[in-house]
């Protein structure tokens, strides 16, 4: 599969501005305030890369970027989890079968899945909250190909069980060979046995080769800025560690600047990024 940035390159070639109109198929509620929306596609949609993201335009509101919580085996259908959080994305949890909106699209870098495939490296992935929407790709593409991938750890938190995401898909990845999969939550609920603090606990309960891991992180800064410390700590070499920066983006094409990171753009560059590139960006506050 090409670059995340080759292929929004070839999508996007006529007007990067222009949204498609596509039809909601389906609405799936995860948690209280957070939603997967899939829209219907057409065979000839364009292809996205694991980690890439698309503009979600709400008729009379607005547009805002959501990442593609799909799998890039199944262009076709366009998925994303949306959690109700602003003026946009609330509305948006309104969605009904049928409905209309429009998709720019796909836009951003992606998750080193080639790379990985290519050394048949050992996978270890970071989920804070939100933050497996965008790693979900990523699962679905070591299934898909399961046999081009070492061992996969995926590690997720969330602030309760309530908000935990994908629930029924959970316990099918964890059922499946060669995956371990970890939850933690912030708080505990009743009926939960599970753990309680935050993902860096359960890095020191898994184990890995830190030489042949790729390690994918994605959530709160502060959780993949601590992950990122530990995993070095751990052995794992910097050019090994992708974070995916979930900054607010505007226009997805580098017009507005509203996603600067400092020298970068969050929308054009990233939104993944190889850690050891914006390492210095994380602890300078308000930036």
């Amino acid at each position: 599969m090409p670059a995340g940035s080759e292929i929004a390159a070839a999508n996007h070639s006529a007007d990067p501005m222009m949204p498609r109109f596509l039809r909601v198929r389906r609405t799936v509620k995860e948690t209280h305030d957070t939603i997967t929306l899939e829209l219907e596609d057409s065979q000839a949609a364009p292809r996205f890369a694991a980690g890439q993201f698309n503009m979600l335009y709400l008729f009379g509101a607005g547009e805002v970027a959501i990442s593609i919580s799909g799998s890039p085996g199944r262009p076709e259908t366009l998925v994303h989890t949306i959690r109700g959080v602003g003026s946009l994305t609330v509305p948006l949890l309104r969605a009904r079968r049928g409905d209309m909106l429009g998709v720019r699209g796909p836009y951003g870098s992606a998750w080193p899945v080639e790379e990985a495939a290519r050394r048949r490296s050992d996978l270890l992935l970071l989920a804070g909250g939100i933050g497996l929407a965008p790693l979900r790709p990523v699962i679905y593409e070591v299934l898909r190909r399961r046999g081009e991938f070492g061992d996969v750890i995926i590690l997720c938190g969330a602030r309760t069980p309530a908000d935990l995401l994908y629930r029924r898909e959970l316990a099918r990845w964890r059922a499946h060979p060669g995956i371990t999969l970890k939850l933690i939550v912030d708080r505990a609920a009743a009926g939960w046995s599970g753990r309680v603090g935050v993902i860096t606990d359960l890095l020191g309960a898994v184990q890995f080769d830190p030489a042949n891991t790729i390690a994918m992180a994605c959530g709160p800064e502060l959780m993949m800025r601590f992950s990122y410390h530990e995993l070095l700590r751990r052995g794992v070499p910097a050019h090994h560690v992708y974070m995916s920066m979930e900054r607010n983006m505007k226009c997805a094409v580098g017009f507005c600047g509203h996603c600067q990171f400092s020298s970068v753009f969050i929308c054009k560059d990233g939104p993944v990024f190889r850690a050891d590139r914006i390492e210095r960006l994380l602890g300078i506050r308000e930036l």
